[in-house]
């Protein structure tokens, strides 16, 4: 079954959505110039309205960008987390150092728009547990990701990937099958592609993006 992950997750209707609809993971954005940022108390208190991963509820993932320990320890204390997102520019020594301190998998987003950038894939893969495939950032963007933006996906179809992984950028209730038959991807990520406004999820698109990626999986 495809592995669907809504992210940038912050208020109640959309994590409310997102567990209704069957995600199989929640994430949220611990990086303050995200629009959807949200602190760790903010986090925890959603994370409390449904159960856990392994409990029959969405992992929980929380997504870091170059973070310092001190900050990696402040959201474990208020929300354990099932899967840390690096989202940065983390060297593997960097994800796996970050794995071994706190006993959490590690999933490294890395930025694809030609083939040079497939080349780093072997480079994190002994570092890691999973990756997400996004698009590189555009130029002028202040994100690293949730830009909407799509990179090539020819470049993944049909492509050995050394961890589990899952397919980000630019992905939409309208584009998430078609993107699934051409790469083979078994997952999917979506932030902006299920929002209504910047950084505000809308439950009908997250509905409709989780039964599109289920019914091409």
């Amino acid at each position: 079954m495809t592995l669907v992950k809504i992210c940038g997750v912050k208020d109640a209707a959309g994590f409310d959505a997102a567990v209704a609809a069957g995600a199989d993971l929640i994430g949220f954005v611990f990086y303050p110039p995200s629009p959807r940022a949200v602190t760790a108390a903010a986090a925890a208190e959603l994370s409390g309205r449904a159960p856990r991963g392994g409990e029959g509820g969405p992992l929980r993932v929380g997504l870091f960008v170059d973070p310092e320990d001190a900050l990696l320890e402040a959201v474990l204390a208020a929300l354990p987390l099932d899967l840390i997102q690096l989202h940065g520019e983390e060297k593997p020594a960097r994800a796996a150092g970050i794995r071994a301190r706190f006993g959490i998998p590690v999933m490294k987003a890395l930025g694809i728009a030609e083939p040079a950038d497939l080349g780093l894939l072997a480079e994190y893969a002994p570092a890691v547990d999973r990756f997400l495939l996004d698009a590189k950032p555009p130029p002028g963007a202040s994100l690293p990701g949730g830009n909407a933006a799509a990179f090539d996906w020819r470049l993944v179809a049909g492509r050995p990937i050394p961890r589990p992984w899952l397919l980000a950028g630019g992905l939409t209730p309208d584009n998430v099958a078609e993107a699934l038959r051409h790469t083979g991807a078994p997952g999917v990520d979506v932030s902006s592609g299920v929002e209504k406004a910047r950084g505000v999820k809308d439950p009908a698109r997250i509905a409709a993006f989780v039964a599109a990626a289920r019914g091409a999986g």
